[in-house]
């Protein structure tokens, strides 16, 4: 990226420079281009983003406290590394919860059917293009899933999920998945749709979980295949 001229911390875009600082970085290491364990360094940082190193200090506190990055004496800041244990807890979590969300929304009355409908169509269309748009396939399955547990009426619901699935790990979900992972997680997408539109809870609640098992066997696929020597228990791939 263009590096813009350093905004001194504690001016009156002090806020502007930290947020800037906290956006790049964080999209750096959801995307893959800080992977874990790798070291971040405030001069190199501020650099980079154009900002002095107040907001740079400040944005790495921030993503600290949200478990992007870790702090240690004398080590300074470091991208989080993840353990299969780490990912089998993410998953063993949204697990539980989406399935109940999605028997929730079934029955709510606040299913917008025919958004969740041309979500579903728009991600069946990126899979038939020649190459596959890996952001886009995200942004809208992120859509997708959020429409549900909007659904669901459970405020403290969607706020749980989004704060479990708000991490590193599950930025590309889509990136590794084979052909037939693409297809088969899309149709539970069309079946999740008409399971919502006929009020079944028990149906809805039984797919979305069949689609949260579909992502986690994709996901220990990916680890195994980062990790190919015995005893390795840490990852730097962003799923």
């Amino acid at each position: 990226m263009v590096a813009s001229s350093p905004v001194p911390g504690g001016g009156p875009d002090s806020g502007h420079a930290t947020s800037l600082a906290y956006s790049t970085i964080r999209d750096e290491i959801l995307s893959g281009g800080f992977p874990g364990g790798h070291r971040l360094r405030e001069d190199d940082l501020a650099a980079m983003i154009g900002v002095s190193r107040t907001p740079i200090r400040e944005a790495l506190r921030s993503l600290a406290a949200e478990g992007f990055v870790t702090h240690e004496r004398n080590r300074g800041f470091q991208v989080e590394s993840w353990t299969l244990k780490d990912l089998e807890e993410v998953h063993g979590l949204r697990s539980l919860l989406e399935p109940y969300a999605a028997g929730l929304a079934a029955t709510s009355g606040l299913l917008d059917a025919d958004a969740l409908v041309a979500l579903a169509d728009e991600m069946q269309e990126a899979i038939r293009q020649p190459r596959l748009d890996v952001e886009l396939m995200t942004e809208l399955n992120n859509r997708f899933h959020d429409a549900i547990l909007e659904a669901s009426g459970n405020q403290r619901l969607r706020l749980l999920v989004n704060s479990v699935v708000q991490v590193p790990i599950v930025r590309r979900t889509f990136s590794q998945y084979t052909n037939e992972d693409l297809k088969r997680s899309l149709a539970h997408h069309q079946e999740l749709v008409e399971s919502l539109r006929s009020g079944d809870a028990v149906w809805a609640e039984s797919v979305m979980r069949t689609h949260m098992r579909l992502s986690w066997i994709s996901t220990q696929r990916r680890f195994h295949s980062a990790n190919p020597v015995p005893g390795s228990d840490s990852t730097n791939v962003a799923i």
